[in-house]
């Protein structure tokens, strides 16, 4: 089990919420809130508020994305042996409608039957819903 996932499961939501922010602080800059986080699985919120949205009043475009690499990466960690490390190699992302609400990121990766022991490319989905459940966006995140 990763040190990421052993920490999660011995806080909680809360406090490992506030302790993400710590490990890596510009995730602290969208207050995202863990909801679940397990292996192949993983779930954030965000709060929506002034200082992630756009000259439009919407949640800015680089919010999600910071947002989707949070969840993608805890994901990704959760889901790997003790001792391996994990890095984003690259993000396509997809605005599919304003984001006006507060949202909800969920991570999964690509293939279900990934073999995590494996070093090499992983393709790791996130989408974003927002409280209308509608899917505001989605990211194909490449791991290594």
């Amino acid at each position: 089990m990763s040190q990421m996932l052993m920490m999660y499961n011995s806080v909680g939501n809360a406090a490992f919420s506030q302790m993400i922010g710590q490990i890596a602080p510009f995730f602290a800059t969208i207050n995202a809130q863990f909801v679940a986080l397990k292996p192949n699985y993983a779930e954030i919120t965000m709060p929506f508020c002034r200082e992630v949205t756009n000259h439009l009043g919407t949640v800015h475009a680089i919010a999600m994305c910071n947002m989707a690499e949070l969840v993608a990466g805890s994901m990704t960690d959760a889901s790997l042996p003790k001792g391996f490390r994990w890095i984003p190699k690259g993000m396509t992302v997809e605005y599919l409608k304003k984001a006006e609400t507060d949202l909800i990121a969920i991570a999964t990766p690509v293939e279900a039957d990934y073999d995590w022991e494996k070093a090499g490319e992983y393709l790791v989905n996130v989408d974003i819903y927002d409280t209308h459940k509608d899917k505001v966006f989605h990211a194909t995140i490449t791991m290594w």
